[in-house]
């Protein structure tokens, strides 16, 4: 990271059994920060209650909570009613996000007209008390990232955006603001152009950087300091 000049890492959570992990190594560095959270597609594993969510958030260097969201990609053969332990369990991390006042990282796939609804529905619609967040990696559509911004949300584009084939991608981040947009890794998957099909990490994250400015005609530095900026603006505790 230090000779890419990435200066700072937000460690995702993805199931409480590993939660801890992630916070220790959050804590092991100065430049480390975390979430709280247990993905959407983590099936068999330990469900977090809300206190348990809410009272890990509280921990230092926590400050988003996530990975959450929907995931529809895997139901194979199961039908919507039985996709409702998904949506309890994001609306769950919605509730904790708006208690204790951490944005969310939202992860949506297959899913992004229930992520939209249910989000509203819990009052996250970009009015005062609105905690918003960041459609992590994105990959959906032109409507789903307008909607998003309505929101409240940041969008954030991974090496995806840099991949040949990633057209629809590409002219979305063309137009997104620059005062919303985002960039990441998603490590360890997903390694941009030229590393594709290696080991992501956020070392590579300048890739990213550099081909959005390339789409953008515009510096490099341009996406850093705007990325960079709207990472401390919504993940205020990284500041404290």
């Amino acid at each position: 990271m230090q000779e890419s000049k990435v200066t700072r890492a937000l460690i995702i959570s993805t199931k409480m059994e590993t939660f801890d992990d992630v916070h220790a190594l959050a804590m092991e560095y100065d430049n480390f920060w975390c979430t709280v959270g247990v993905h959407p597609d983590e099936e068999g594993v330990l469900e977090p209650s809300y206190d348990d969510l809410l009272s890990l958030s509280k921990r230092p260097r926590v400050v988003g909570i996530g990975e959450t969201g929907l995931d529809y990609y895997r139901m194979g053969d199961r039908g919507d009613s039985e996709m409702e332990w998904q949506r309890e369990r994001f609306r769950k991390h919605i509730r904790v996000a708006r208690a204790c006042g951490l944005p969310l990282v939202i992860h949506t796939r297959n899913a992004s007209e229930d992520t939209l609804r249910i989000l509203e529905e819990e009052g996250e619609n970009g009015s005062v008390g609105s905690v918003g967040g960041v459609f992590h990696c994105f990959t959906e559509n032109e409507y789903v990232a307008k909607k998003a911004m309505e929101l409240g949300f940041y969008i954030s584009f991974s090496g995806i955006v840099t991949f040949k084939n990633a057209k629809d991608l590409k002219e979305i981040a063309t137009w997104i603001p620059l005062d919303r947009l985002l960039i990441e890794t998603d490590s360890p998957y997903l390694a941009p152009m030229p590393h594709r099909g290696k080991t992501n990490s956020p070392a590579l994250v300048h890739f990213v950087a550099k081909h959005i400015a390339e789409l953008r005609g515009i510096t490099i530095d341009e996406v850093a300091l705007a990325s960079s900026h709207n990472f401390e603006k919504l993940f205020k505790g990284i500041n404290k």
